[in-house]
């Protein structure tokens, strides 16, 4: 593409200015799957840790951040050069921070090694990254078959947005039921095949696999959110074509930033930075370089917060059954696909974080919600996830309220399921006296 900014190689690679002190310095920009295959596939941890680390402008073992919103260029000819495509990222030669910035770009080189695809996009929100990625590889009378369980915002962007603006229509399908995901997917017409890798708020679990193989028979790319199982799944490695996330969630841990990623092949990433034809490009879904560096500073931890929400939410949802409650989590073994999940998760970090408690009605789903914030202090009545801290809401009334009540019914979602992302502050047990306490005064008011 003669107009892409990032020609070849330029979304991944780190060579440095002629006259640098590092001028035969030629490292990767991020640490693509075919250079450490074994790490990368295996544990998302160990690719982490195996991703080139950038030191600071002065040698501070962390990297600079380069807040510049337009860099300057030494001579009048490198301008001409740059917007040619004939230098980019790869030499060090910037334009302007919503094309490329370095230290968004550091951010997605690990974001790549984290879910073992060639390259990655950071953007401003999880929103943005769904929305760039459908299209770019949608065009006007395109269709997309994607699970009719998903975030409610991502349910309204393919129910509503894309329909009346852009011409692209969606089929909603059971995702578990892959002859019903076959039959829809019509060959030449529909591009893309969506969902989630474990799904809001059902926690079904999307047999990645099977999935992309039936999508890449028919020449169907495969997109799949993985915000609710960082580290837990790694959807590339199991047949996807692309991963999105909301960094916001487990990634970022502080519910105090809002980010998304797009990982993916490089042609992929960079067809999205076209100048003429570049959803990310010309959309202009930028990411803060200072954002991009707090979460750069959070990665590396990701895998240990990972194992303790999710270490808490298989032990919550074991006594919390034993206790009678209606508990849908896919680490237990009651769970229809917990067989599933097993066979594709990565080993040790878990089940995911996050369990329902289906109260049945939203009355009963708000009373648990409310002794367990306001009398026992279990948790936050809050929407979002992967926080320290257990954060709680009725799904129905809330993050899935875009969904009508046929919509719902298909998808699982009971009036009163009440969803909970499992934090880890305080210890267990004393959260789970937290949790007991709260149950036992909802049953001197109540029977469950």
């Amino acid at each position: 593409m003669a107009d892409t900014l990032n020609q070849n190689n330029m979304v991944f690679s780190n060579k440095k200015r002629p006259g640098s002190d590092e001028k035969d310095h030629h490292d990767d920009f991020f640490v693509t799957k075919k250079q450490t295959k074994s790490l990368i596939w295996e544990d998302p941890a160990a690719a982490l840790a195996n991703a080139r680390h950038v030191f600071g402008e002065h040698g501070g073992v962390n990297m600079s951040i380069e807040a510049s919103a337009t860099f300057t260029v030494m001579e009048p000819e490198t301008m001409r050069r740059m917007f040619s495509g004939e230098l980019g990222p790869d030499r060090d030669f910037f334009i302007y921070s919503r094309h490329f910035n370095p230290t968004v770009l550091n951010l997605g080189r690990l974001m790549a090694a984290l879910e073992g695809t060639e390259a990655a996009y950071c953007t401003a929100s999880g929103m943005s990254a769904i929305s760039s990625v459908l299209l770019q590889l949608c065009s006007s009378g395109g269709h997309v078959v994607a699970s009719r369980t998903l975030y409610g915002g991502t349910h309204a962007l393919l129910t509503h947005f894309l329909p009346r603006a852009c011409n692209i229509t969606t089929s909603f399908v059971d995702i578990r039921d892959l002859q019903m995901v076959k039959e829809a997917i019509v060959e030449g017409r529909t591009k893309v095949l969506y969902f989630e890798s474990m799904s809001n708020p059902t926690l079904t679990v999307a047999n990645v696999p099977e999935l992309s193989r039936i999508a890449h028979e028919k020449g169907v790319t495969v997109v799949v959110d993985n915000t609710f199982a960082p580290m837990v799944l790694s959807p590339a490695k199991l047949g996807a074509d692309v991963v999105v996330h909301s960094i916001s969630k487990y990634i970022s841990g502080g519910a105090d930033i809002i980010a998304g990623a797009v990982c993916g092949p490089a042609n992929l990433v960079n067809s999205m930075m076209d100048l003429h034809q570049g959803a990310l490009m010309l959309l202009g879904p930028t990411m803060n370089p200072k954002v991009a560096f707090e979460l750069s500073e959070r990665l590396p931890h990701l895998g240990l917060r990972m194992k303790e929400h999710c270490k808490r939410a298989l032990e919550y949802a074991t006594r919390m059954t034993k206790l009678g409650l209606k508990v849908i989590y896919p680490g237990l073994e009651a769970h229809p696909d917990h067989t599933l999940l097993k066979s594709m998760a990565n080993k040790d970090y878990g089940y995911g974080g996050i369990l329902c408690v289906d109260m049945e009605t939203e009355e009963r789903a708000n009373r648990l919600m409310n002794v367990l914030q306001n009398f026992t202090q279990f948790g936050f009545m809050a929407v979002s996830l992967g926080y320290y801290e257990t954060l709680m809401s009725c799904s129905g009334s809330s993050t899935s309220s875009e969904l009508n009540h046929e919509e719902k019914e298909l998808a699982g979602i009971s009036p009163g399921l009440v969803r909970m992302s499992i934090g880890y502050n305080g210890s267990l047990e004393q959260k789970w006296s937290q949790l007991e306490k709260a149950l036992s005064r909802m049953q001197e008011k109540m029977a469950f």
